[in-house]
């Protein structure tokens, strides 16, 4: 769905301290990029940043980078982000966000930045098989996100679509990782602690549509 234009996006996330306009500047830097050098985990396609605000403000042991490919909803994460961090009453300094083409995503990470690791929650599902290499989770994918994945370094997944998921199993496979855990109902049978529920998984959830997740780690 079209996200309408939001006029103010623009100037808060240029103001913000946490939002990095020129992200191919910190390729190989990231972990300089924080306040302080600490494990190092990505979510990819963030959307509103629900997940990320939470996760990060749970565990400010934790570095976090956010990246989306559209500004408009990086907006609204920026003011999710400040909405926890200001209900724990904690300074913001172990997350940040950027907008960039995940695709291309060899431009902005590599092998000096070591993810510990990568969040991926319900991405684009991209049914037409013309369209299965655009995944986050295909193989050509993957072979990008090991470049800067430590070794052992896990991804996280999380899915409403049957499809994508069986697939996803087979791309890990054939991209040198092994599922540790994994599950067709994630609120029935919790594979990982305190399950942070995105905006899509609590409306899927209440479609009688379950949560399908995986922890898969590199070999």
């Amino acid at each position: 769905m079209r996200m309408r234009r939001k006029p103010w996006v623009r100037e808060e996330l240029a103001n913000s301290e946490f939002f990095i306009d020129e992200p191919t500047n910190n390729i190989g830097k990231w972990k300089k990029s924080f306040k302080k050098e600490q494990p190092f985990h990505l979510e990819l396609g963030c959307g509103k940043g629900s997940f990320i605000a939470k996760i990060a403000s749970q565990n400010v042991n934790i570095n976090y980078l956010g990246i989306d490919i559209k500004s408009e909803v990086l907006g609204l994460a920026k003011r999710n982000v400040e909405k926890e961090y200001a209900e724990k009453n904690i300074e913001i300094g172990n997350v940040l966000l950027t907008a960039y083409e995940i695709e291309i995503i060899q431009n902005i990470l590599n092998e000096k930045d070591k993810v510990d690791r990568i969040y991926i929650n319900f991405c684009n599902p991209w049914p037409k098989h013309r369209h299965n290499k655009k995944r986050l989770t295909h193989t050509k994918q993957l072979e990008k996100y090991k470049v800067f994945l430590k070794k052992g370094g896990e991804i996280y997944f999380k899915t409403d679509d049957l499809e994508l998921f069986e697939a996803t199993k087979i791309y890990l496979n054939e991209a040198g990782f092994v599922i540790n855990k994994q599950t067709y109902n994630l609120r029935k049978e919790p594979i990982w602690d305190n399950n942070i529920e995105t905006e899509h998984e609590k409306m899927f959830e209440n479609q009688g549509i379950q949560t399908k997740a995986l922890i898969a780690k590199l070999k």
